[in-house]
């Protein structure tokens, strides 16, 4: 199969037809006896661009793996993945790395800050790979830090930092180079209900703001409540799609 590279006019704009994300027929099989678990299977879905969306589901739904195969951090077993007018398995490694930098900004329920830094330096971490300049690469962290309250911490490493303020970080990093989409994992699951619905209430404020595309894998109910659109999953399937 020929892999294509991205050219640099053209690469993160979203598809012609409107979607930030689209999939068709999307599977992955994993083989185990005496039959293969099928952890999605055959879901196809269209997401605009600006959508605040949650994929809900118990655990073993597969919603953290459908998620995983939107930001190209597992491939799928068959089907096809479009993000920002691309078919992900037609990306080389080197242009699905860049478009996951420069297009996609990851949530996880693990924070993943790197310790060794400031909530400064990992808000801006991904900044930085992309070459931008330092002046730049602060003025934008600490103008967004300022927008989800985080201003005056700006200095402290993750191990001084509440859960809730790590989080925010961690959304920091994920939304501070404009991407065109956030996928979110659990973003709540480690947080209290009060520190869930602050974050909660950033993220909405950065959809609504930056006209950001959010997608949340989650069994939250304060994250179903709030999301504009669910999809709800049953063993890989989608089994409803609700628009509020």
């Amino acid at each position: 199969m020929k892999e294509h590279h991205l050219q640099p006019t053209t690469a993160f704009q979203v598809t012609a037809q409107g979607h930030a994300v689209r999939t068709v027929d999307l599977w992955k099989t994993y083989p185990q006896e005496p039959e293969p678990v099928h952890a999605v299977s055959g879901v196809s879905l269209e997401i605009a661009p600006g959508e605040f969306l949650a994929m809900a589901g118990p655990s073993g739904s597969g919603k953290t793996t459908l998620l995983n195969m939107l930001g190209g951090l597992t491939r799928p077993t068959r089907g096809e993945v479009w993000i920002a007018g691309h078919e992900l398995s037609q990306l080389s490694d080197k242009a699905l790395a860049r478009l996951r930098l420069e297009s996609i900004g990851f949530v996880f329920q693990a924070y993943n800050l790197l310790p060794v830094l400031t909530a400064l330096e990992n808000a801006e971490f991904s900044l930085l790979l992309r070459g931008v300049p330092k002046e730049e690469r602060r003025r934008r962290v600490t103008d967004l830090f300022r927008k989800i309250g985080m201003d005056g911490l700006e200095d402290r490493r993750p191990g001084r930092l509440s859960g809730g303020q790590q989080q925010r970080v961690a959304v920091a990093r994920a939304v501070v180079g404009k991407p065109a989409l956030v996928l979110a994992d659990e973003p709540t699951a480690n947080l209290d209900s009060h520190a869930s619905d602050d974050l909660l209430g950033v993220m909405e404020d950065l959809n609504r703001e930056l006209g950001t595309t959010f997608v949340f894998a989650t069994h939250d109910p304060r994250v179903m409540d709030r999301a504009h659109r669910l999809i709800r999953l049953v063993d890989g399937a989608v089994v409803s799609d609700e628009r509020r």
